[in-house]
C-alpha cells in the first residue's frame, strides 16, 4: 500500500481549533501559510512583534494549562483577517484581527472566557513571518518553522496497546498520512521525502506533552497519551517535524515518497 496524505490542517491562533485544507502550497523555510500566525500572550509575556523571538508554550493560552478552548470552534478568513469563534453551534464572537480594537475585542472575549486564569488582560499578539509553533529551532535545520507530519498507523498502535480510542487531533499536527508501517516515521530522520509536489528534510521526532490528554470533542482530560506512550513503546514521541527544502502544493491524496537511505 503506497504512503498518501490522509488530511492536512492549519491552526491560525495557537491553542485553538485546527481547519482542515483539502490542499496547500508549501514555501522553502517556511510552516503552512497562517500556521500558528496569532498566540494569546499572557499578561507577563513580553513579546517584541519588531524582533519576534522563540518563546515556549508557557507564555501563551494553550490546552495543556486551559482545556477549555478546546470548547471552542473557531475559522480564521485570511483573506479579510476575521477570527469568528462559536460554541455549541452558536457564533460568540466575529473580529477582524488585522486592527488593534478588534484584537482588543478579542482578547476580552478570552478574557471573560477564561476567568480566573490570567489576571490582568490577555492580548493578541503576531508579528509578520514569525509563526507561534511549539517547536524551537533544532540544531540541524536552517529555519524555526516546520511541517508537523503524523502516522495514522501510529496512532492505531496507541489505540490497541492502550485499549481506547485515540482522536488524531490530539495531536495537532499539520499532515497526517495513512499506508506506512507504524513508527516507520522515526527511521526518516535526516532523510528528504517527497510529499505531492514538495519536498521536506525531516529534522526531529516530535515529543508529546500533556495537551494530548485533552479530548477535542469534549475538552474533558481523559487519557494520559503520555504515559500510555512511555508504558507502550517506550518512548513520548508521536510524528516528525519536517522542513521545507522544495516548494511545491501538497494535496489529500498526495503520496509521501522517502528517499532511499
Amino acid at each position: 500500500m503506497s504512503q498518501t496524505i490522509a488530511a492536512i490542517y492549519r491552526y491560525p491562533v495557537k491553542g485553538l481549533s485546527p481547519e482542515p485544507l483539502g490542499s496547500v502550497a508549501l514555501t522553502p523555510g517556511k510552516c503552512l501559510p497562517q500556521d500558528r500566525r496569532f498566540a494569546i500572550a499572557l499578561p507577563t509575556t513580553r513579546f517584541d512583534p519588531e524582533r519576534p523571538e522563540w518563546l515556549s508554550k508557557t507564555h501563551f493560552v494553550m490546552l495543556m494549562r486551559d482545556e477549555k478552548l478546546a470548547e471552542l470552534t473557531t475559522r480564521f478568513d485570511a483573506e479579510a483577517d476575521v477570527l469568528t469563534i462559536e460554541r455549541d453551534g452558536r457564533t460568540v464572537l466575529r473580529e477582524s484581527l488585522a486592527d488593534a480594537a478588534g484584537r482588543r475585542r478579542a482578547a476580552a472575549f478570552f478574557d471573560e472566557f477564561l476567568a480566573g486564569i490570567a489576571e490582568g488582560g490577555l492580548r493578541i499578539v503576531e508579528a509578520p513571518g514569525h509563526s507561534f509553533a511549539d517547536a524551537r529551532r533544532k540544531p540541524n535545520a536552517t529555519t524555526d518553522q516546520y511541517v508537523s507530519l503524523i502516522n495514522l498507523a501510529s496512532i492505531a498502535a496507541l489505540e490497541h496497546s492502550l485499549g481506547a480510542a485515540v482522536a488524531p487531533l490530539r495531536f495537532r499536527a499539520n499532515v497526517y498520512f495513512e499506508g506506512a508501517p507504524a513508527w516507520s516515521e522515526l527511521d526518516w530522520l535526516e532523510r528528504e521525502i517527497a510529499v505531492g509536489g514538495a519536498r521536506l528534510r525531516i529534522v526531529s521526532a516530535i515529543t508529546r506533552c500533556a495537551a494530548t490528554q485533552v479530548n477535542p470533542a469534549t475538552a474533558e482530560r481523559d487519557l494520559d497519551i503520555v504515559r500510555a506512550l512511555q508504558r507502550g513503546f517506550g518512548h513520548n514521541l508521536m510524528g516528525v517535524y519536517g522542513e521545507v527544502v522544495a516548494d511545491g502544493e501538497i494535496a489529500i491524496g498526495d503520496p509521501l515518497i522517502p528517499a532511499p537511505e
